[in-house]
C-alpha cells in the first residue's frame, strides 16, 4: 500500500514538473519570436507608424538606415539614381553624414556631384542630400536631384550672357560709326560709306530684337487658341517669297513640290515664321549656284496622319557634334559665317518651339560637305483638330488643367526623306 502511494506521489510530481517545463518552453518560444532579429530590422515593421506612407509620396529619393548602416527602406527613385546597391548606401559621403547624424543627432545638408550610372562621358549628377534622425535608432536620408534645375539655370545664364553680347556688338558698332561720321563731316563719300554700315548694323539689331520677341511669344502663347486650317502650299510660297532676294543674289535655284492640297492645324503666323526660318537658313548656308528644295507629303502614323515639310540644301553640312546643339538658342555652327549672313542663332530655336507647341517636331539629317535636310513634322489638320478638341474636353473636366506641351526633339532622320527625293514635279522658282 505504501509502495503504491509512493509511486502515485512520484507520478504526480513528474506530471507537475512536465507541465512547468512545457509552460516555460512555450513562453521562451514566444519571447524568441517577438525578439527583433537582424533580418527583421530591414523590414517596414521597424519604421514608426505613418512614415512608410509619407516616404511613398515624397518627390525626393528617400533612404532609411538602421544602426548598422543597413538600408531599412528605400524608394524606387533612390535605386534609379544608384544611391542604393546590394542593400547598402553606395555613396560614401552620404554614409558618413548618416553616421555623424546618428552620433550627435544634428541635421545635415550638402550638395554633391555624383557620377552618372551607365554613361562613359563623365557626366555628373547634381544632388542635394539632407540627413536627419528618425527616432532613436534610424536615420532618414532625403536626396533631391538638382541636375535639371542646374541645367535650366545654366541655360538662363547663357541666354542672358548671349543676349548681352549680341546686343553689345551692333550697339558698339553704331556708336563707333556715328563718331566716324562726325569726324568725316566734310567728306561726303566717307559719310555715305559709314552711313551704309550704320544701316547694316541697325538692321542686324532690329532683327535680333524681333527674333527675341518672336521666341518669347512662341514660348508663352498657346497657338491652338487661335488655330485654323493652314494650307501648306501657301506656307511654302510665303517662305520662298521671303528668301527670293537672297537666293537671287547668290543665283540659288529654289524648287517647291510634293503633294498638293495639304493642310495643318495651328497658328498661321507661327508656322510661316518657322518654315521661313528653315528656308532662310538653307539659302544663307548654301554656296552660290546651288539648289534649295522644299517638299511636303502626308505620312501615316499611329496617332494620326502627319504632314512633313522638308527643306533640303547643298550647303556645307553639319557635323555630328553640332547636330546635337543646333536647336539651342544662339548656338552657331560657324559663328564667323553667321555674322557675315546676319544670323542671330535664334532661328532654329524658334522652329523647335513652334513645332513642339503644335504637337510636332523638327528633325535634321546632314553630312559635312553634302548639305542638310530639315524636316518639319506637324499633325494634319483633321487629326490635330480632333486632338485639340479632346484636350479641351479633358481640360474642362479636369477643372482648368492646361494643354500638354510636347518637348521638341532634334533626332536625325534618314537621307531618304530629303526634299529632292520627294519632288515628283518640282516647280522652279526664280
Amino acid at each position: 500500500m505504501d509502495v503504491n502511494a509512493a509511486v502515485a506521489a512520484a507520478a504526480a510530481i513528474a506530471g507537475v514538473l512536465t507541465g512547468v517545463i512545457a509552460v516555460l518552453a512555450f513562453r521562451w518560444s514566444e519571447r524568441e519570436q517577438k525578439r527583433p532579429t537582424r533580418s527583421s530590422l530591414h523590414t517596414d515593421a521597424v519604421l514608426p507608424p505613418g512614415v512608410d506612407t509619407v516616404l511613398s509620396v515624397l518627390r525626393s529619393s528617400a533612404v532609411v538606415l538602421d544602426e548598422a548602416d543597413a538600408v531599412v527602406k528605400a524608394s524606387s527613385a533612390a535605386y534609379a539614381l544608384g544611391l542604393v546597391r546590394g542593400g547598402k548606401l553606395a555613396v560614401e559621403p552620404m554614409m558618413q553624414m548618416a553616421r555623424d547624424t546618428r552620433r550627435d543627432g544634428e541635421i545635415r545638408q550638402v550638395e554633391l556631384d555624383l557620377p552618372r550610372r551607365g554613361t562613359g562621358r563623365g557626366e555628373a549628377l547634381a544632388v542635394s542630400a539632407r540627413v536627419a534622425p528618425l527616432g532613436s535608432r534610424l536615420v532618414l536620408l532625403l536626396v533631391e536631384d538638382l541636375t535639371e534645375a542646374r541645367r535650366i539655370e545654366a541655360v538662363r545664364r547663357d541666354f542672358v550672357a548671349n543676349v548681352s553680347h549680341e546686343l553689345k556688338t551692333p550697339v558698339g558698332a553704331l556708336s563707333l560709326l556715328s563718331e566716324a561720321v562726325m569726324d568725316a563731316s566734310d567728306d561726303p563719300e566717307a559719310v555715305e560709306r559709314f552711313a551704309g554700315r550704320m544701316q547694316i548694323e541697325a538692321t542686324r539689331l532690329t532683327s535680333l530684337v524681333q527674333e527675341l520677341i518672336d521666341l518669347s511669344r512662341v514660348q508663352n502663347d498657346d497657338p491652338l487658341e487661335d488655330a485654323e486650317p493652314v494650307r501648306v502650299d501657301e506656307l511654302v510660297a510665303e517662305a520662298v517669297d521671303r528668301c527670293r532676294h537672297q537666293a537671287g543674289a547668290k543665283q540659288i535655284t529654289m524648287a517647291a513640290g510634293g503633294a498638293a492640297d495639304l493642310r495643318v492645324w495651328g497658328n498661321r503666323g507661327q508656322l510661316a515664321a518657322a518654315l521661313g526660318n528653315l528656308v532662310e537658313n538653307a539659302v544663307n548656308y548654301s554656296p552660290a549656284r546651288t539648289r534649295v528644295g522644299i517638299a511636303a507629303r502626308s505620312v501615316n502614323a499611329p496617332g494620326g496622319d502627319h504632314i512633313e515639310i522638308a527643306v533640303t540644301d547643298q550647303g556645307i553640312g553639319i557635323s555630328d557634334k553640332d547636330k546635337e546643339r543646333i536647336f539651342e538658342r544662339f548656338y552657331r555652327v560657324d559663328p564667323a559665317r553667321s555674322r557675315a549672313t546676319g544670323g542671330t542663332g535664334l532661328g532654329l530655336a524658334i522652329v523647335k518651339h513652334v513645332a513642339a507647341s503644335h504637337g510636332g517636331e523638327v528633325t535634321v539629317w546632314s553630312a559635312e560637305g553634302q548639305g542638310s535636310t530639315f524636316t518639319l513634322r506637324l499633325p494634319e489638320a483633321g487629326a490635330a483638330r480632333d486632338r485639340a478638341h479632346q484636350q479641351s474636353v479633358r481640360h474642362e473636366r479636369a477643372g482648368g488643367a492646361g494643354l500638354d506641351e510636347e518637348a521638341g526633339r532634334s533626332t536625325p532622320t534618314s537621307p531618304e526623306s530629303t526634299a529632292y527625293e520627294t519632288l515628283p514635279a518640282p516647280e522652279v522658282l526664280p
